[in-house]
This record gives C-alpha cells, sequence and structure tokens, in this order.
C-alpha cells in the first residue's frame, strides 16, 4: 500500500482495499491529518478500529518509522468513534520523528483480547507500509498501558521501544527480559487511580529479571526507567493539587520533553 487515499465525498463509497486475507475500509472522518475511522477486518472475523496519520511525504519508496499507541478507557471504542484521539501522544509523535507512520487504536478493553488486536493491527502495518522493523514504538496511557503489557509479554519483538504511562504492569515480565525491549514508566506519586506502587514493583521485578540474566546495572538502566513524578512537577505545570494526577499525568506526560525523546531516541 504506498500511500492513503483522499476522503469519500458527500454519498460516495468509503475506499475498500484488501490484503492478504484482510480488509480494510478507509475512514471518511479526519482529524488534525489522521483518517478518524478505519475499519480492518481481520480473516478471522475481528474488526479492528483505529485512527492512522500517514506523512504526505510517504510514497512507499523509502521505509519509515511506526508509532502504536494504545489509548485509556475514554478512547476505548465504545465511546464513540474518535474518542482516541483525546490523547495528545500520537499528535505530538511527528515532532520527533517527521518520517513516521502513526496509529491509534480504539480497542474493546484492556486484558488478552485487545493485546492480541494490538498485535494483529501491528503485524498488518508492518506488511501494509514500507516500514522500518528498527523504528517502531509502542505507547499505552492508562488502561492502555496495561494492554501493552500484555503486548510486550507476547510478542516483545515486535517493537523497539515502549512508553508506559499513568498505569500497571499485567503482562509477562520473562518475555520483556529476553527481548531486551526498553520501556519507560511514568506515573505519579498520587496518582488517584493506580497509584505508583504497582509500576515500582513492575520495575524491580524488571530489574531482577535483567539482574538474573547478567545485565550490569548500566546496561539495566538503559532497558528500564521509572519516573515517578513528585507533586511538585504537576503544581509547576500548573496543575492545584485537587486536580488527580492521574488524569492531569494522562496529559503532562505527553508534552514532556526528555519523556518522548527518551522514547522516540
Amino acid at each position: 500500500m504506498a500511500s492513503r487515499g483522499g476522503d469519500s465525498g458527500p454519498g460516495e463509497a468509503a475506499d475498500v482495499r484488501e490484503l492478504d486475507g484482510y480488509v480494510l475500509t478507509e475512514g471518511s472522518q479526519t482529524d488534525r491529518g489522521f483518517v478518524v475511522d478505519d475499519a480492518l477486518q481481520t480473516p478471522s472475523g475481528r474488526t479492528l478500529h483505529f485512527s492512522l496519520h500517514v506523512p504526505d511525504a510517504y510514497d512507499g519508496s523509502a521505509p519509515y518509522a511506526l508509532y502504536v499507541a494504545c489509548p485509556g478507557w475514554e478512547g476505548l471504542y465504545f465511546q464513540g468513534v474518535g474518542a482516541n484521539l483525546q490523547e495528545d501522544y500520537p499528535f505530538v509523535a511527528n515532532g520527533y520523528v517527521p518520517d513516521m507512520i502513526v496509529a491509534s487504536l480504539q480497542l474493546d478493553d484492556w486484558g488478552e483480547r485487545s493485546a492480541a488486536d494490538v498485535i494483529e493491527l501491528t503485524e498488518w502495518l508492518l506488511g501494509a507500509y514500507s516500514v522500518d522493523p528498527e523504528r517502531v514504538y509502542l505507547s499505552g496511557c492508562s488502561g492502555g498501558g496495561e494492554t501493552i503489557s500484555i503486548v510486550l509479554g507476547t510478542r516483545p519483538e515486535l517493537y523497539r521501544r515502549a512508553l508506559h504511562t499513568i498505569s500497571c504492569w499485567d503482562g509477562n515480565i520473562e518475555a520483556l527480559v529476553q527481548a531486551e525491549v526498553p520501556v519507560y514508566m511514568a506515573i505519579g506519586e498520587k496518582d488517584d487511580y493506580y497509584g505508583p506502587e504497582p509500576a515500582r514493583e513492575a520495575y524491580a521485578r524488571i530489574c531482577d529479571a535483567y539482574r538474573a540474566r547478567g545485565l550490569s546495572e548500566d546496561r539495566i538502566d538503559e532497558l528500564v526507567v521509572l519516573d515517578v513524578k513528585p507533586t511538585s512537577y504537576f503544581a509547576e505545570h500548573g496543575f492545584s493539587e485537587d486536580v488527580g494526577q492521574h488524569g492531569a499525568g494522562g496529559y503532562l506526560f505527553a508534552h514532556d520533553e526528555e519523556i518522548m525523546r527518551w522514547f522516540f531516541s
């Protein structure tokens, strides 16, 4: 698939494309460069809903990076088409990597089924577009963070870096450690949904698993980062103490250059 078609006009049928048993019905709505309502029917009969941005310069002649973003509960499909684009992670991504295709999913939940959907869509995008497999990024915010932890415990080799924000870890630690996929975890010290302890516990387990494999502390520091933001961080960015750190972190971390530059480095 070399490029995206234009939006359907009034009365026009949506563009439908087939590839290796998959049928893509391209969306007709756009939001800041994203086609909002793509639907991919899989050979097994699943329909994967996602928003997609393909840079105008993409023509298939050179491999691009790929970024797959998994939003939280408010972005799930039952919340309405395009609800996933309330989060800013997809919109800031090309400011760090201009030659990058960005997909934001609308999942059904944050468990095993949705993790399988993330993997299947990632594999489809790798086949449908010219993508550099050494530049494939995955992020999950809140419930989406739970989803990507399962993804990284199942098919970590698909991704080169992962960003896990305001969430907890449900996935297989050993699979992640064997693949040595770098992960950045960010959460507030008073996160009002999960709290920071699940992230701290996951971080400790990952570090211990790397130590058991004989990795140096310097190498471990490259592979896993835990960033528990103090209350002062939120105050410095204009959020009062009566504003929950969970929602504030979901917004702020997408605009934190230290976090995002690590992710896309």
